[in-house]
């Protein structure tokens, strides 16, 4: 018998909060210390062997379209794996889809920043219709009567998979379809129609006729859905029953045959006089249904952070069991070079991920000015960097990274969605200049959130004069990707100078702020590499 050798263990059974001092360290710093139990247990749960084999299962067992039953009769229906349950009940028993909106208080968007983060590493599919739940509260409230109906089942942490009418559930979710095929990104040029067909007090009904090109997630209850009316573009909640206890007319034309995401399905769909309920004000469709987006924005900004870290993660405890020309990967010099700048690619992407859940948490014109700025911005730039950063990763496994078994591929794969869903990086960087030209603060908080920063090194100093010169062509749609990049650098830079050890802060500076090639491996000289790959590195329990 051959004997394998040289092989790590698999990274399994350990604590994903526990292990993980940067996700630690954040939490306790913007306020949500006190769901630190809460976060370990879950990172626990997340981090067994057990969970871990679930979020396989679930992305190898894809969802099944059944359009209709054993008679013929059209039921749109959309079967999943077992384990993707397991996955989403999990998910909602420990409140990521709703809980800062159930139980409001200083670090909940924090707490659920974390938790997501870490529900990411393990399985994304699933954090899709988490996200778009959450997302979705705060243009419910918009509409008290729909609020009234609606909310108590998104509060509930039970979940309840039965496809009948909301009424009769446990609890509910809510997924979103805003794009054709026709338009994509250019919402205006919708064609799906509403008309209106019945009033009841201040609610009004309509129906839909037309499409969407991208349904993600249609088993959900309901859905926030863009038509066009005499006014214009308008937002309307379509539920999968009628009131009336009937199927309504949602059909489900296939599901999207997608690179990543797997365990979630994704589909076309048509409507055929649909019922829906106006939310928000005719032709105000778009601001009403991206206020939701402005949430899922953030949580694409946090899976792809947690994404980045569960390949750095992998990555190193690869290293540190593969033994190579007589010594460990760890220990030979160019690796932990590539490991270190993977590292401290991370931290920044966490701590900037965490900071943005903070602002969140916060009230006033300052804190909703940043997250204005600082979501597109985040988003185009943390998720524009995690294809490059898992396919380093994935290399420093060799072969075994390529290859399905290993979670690295599948990493690999999914990353690419966080940067396309919710606004690709055109889109999110346009959003910037236009925050930047509507907010008159906007500046000044910038200015506010890395001024102690920027005194305390010269070399973000330097770097910020450049960026506020290049900001005064700000306006030139050309140069939009440049000048978000260097922001959202900026801003990073900002907290690890703050708040991280200074050996990653100086390597983060002296590679990210003076140019570069943009590759990992390249660390200069000097950075202390084996400290900031110790500090990063998976501790197993």
């Amino acid at each position: 018998m051959i004997e394998v050798a040289n092989q790590p263990p698999p990274l399994e059974d350990y604590n994903l909060f526990e292990s993980d001092a940067v996700l630690h360290e954040a939490v306790g710093r913007e306020g949500a210390t006190w769901a630190e139990p809460a976060l370990s247990a879950l990172g626990a749960r997340l981090g067994s062997a057990d969970t871990i084999a679930l979020g396989a299962d679930a992305n190898r067992n894809a969802p099944v379209l059944r359009a209709f039953d054993r008679y013929g009769t059209r039921i749109d229906e959309v079967d999943f794996h077992p384990s993707w349950h397991a996955l989403l009940g999990l998910a909602m028993e420990t409140g990521l889809h709703s809980s800062p909106w159930a139980e409001p208080r200083r670090g909940a968007h924090v707490a659920r920043a974390a938790g997501c983060y870490m529900l990411a590493q393990i399985e994304s599919g699933v954090y899709c219709p988490v996200s778009m739940t959450y997302g979705s509260v705060p243009t419910l409230q918009r509409a008290p009567q729909i609020a009234a109906d609606w909310l108590p089942r998104l509060f509930s942490r039970t979940y309840d998979r039965r496809f009948r009418p909301a009424a009769e559930k446990t609890s509910a979710l809510i997924g979103m379809a805003m794009t054709e095929n026709q338009g994509g990104s250019d919402l205006r040029t919708n064609v799906s129609r509403a008309e209106p067909y019945d009033v009841d007090g201040e609610r009004r009904y309509y129906r839909l006729n037309g499409h969407k090109w991208f349904m993600s997630a249609p088993m959900c209850d309901a859905f926030l859905v863009l038509a066009q009316t005499g006014v214009g573009p308008t937002c309307f909640l379509v539920p999968r029953w009628k009131p009336d206890g009937t199927r309504n007319t949602i059909r489900i034309r296939r599901l999207k045959d997608k690179l990543g995401n797997r365990s979630n399905a994704s589909s076309e769909v048509e409507f055929e006089n649909t019922h829906a309920e106006l939310l928000g004000e005719e032709g105000r469709g778009i601001p009403t249904i991206i206020e939701m987006g402005n949430y899922t924005r953030l949580d694409c900004a946090i899976g792809s952070s947690g994404l980045m870290r569960q390949a750095v993660a992998q990555a190193i405890h690869h290293a540190q069991y593969r033994t190579t020309f007589q010594k460990h990967l760890i220990d030979h010099a160019l690796m932990a070079n590539v490991l270190a700048d993977l590292a401290i690619e991370a931290e920044a992407a966490t701590l900037l991920a965490l900071r943005l859940a903070q602002a969140y948490d916060e009230e006033g014109e300052a804190a909703v000015t940043f997250r204005r700025v600082a979501t597109p911005a985040a988003k185009f730039w943390i998720c524009k960097r995690a294809p490059t950063f898992a396919a380093e990763a994935m290399e420093v496994l060799g072969g075994n990274g390529y290859v399905e078994d290993f979670n690295l591929a599948r990493i690999y794969r999914e990353v690419p969605v966080n940067s396309i869903w919710e606004g690709s990086g055109n889109i999110m960087c346009l959003d910037v200049l236009r925050a930047l030209a509507r907010a008159s603060l906007a500046v000044g908080v910038l200015a506010d959130e890395m001024r102690d920063a920027a005194t305390a090194d010269r070399r973000l100093a330097r770097f910020i004069d450049r960026m506020r010169a290049a900001a005064a062509s700000a306006h030139d749609e050309a140069q939009a990707r440049s000048f978000v990049r260097d922001l959202v650098v900026a801003l990073q830079a900002s907290l690890l100078i703050r708040h991280a050890p200074q050996m990653v802060a100086d390597a983060f500076c002296a590679s990210r702020l003076g140019g570069g090639s943009g590759a990992f491996g390249m660390l200069p000289p000097g950075v202390d590499t084996r400290r900031i790959v110790a500090r990063a590195a998976p501790m197993l329990h």
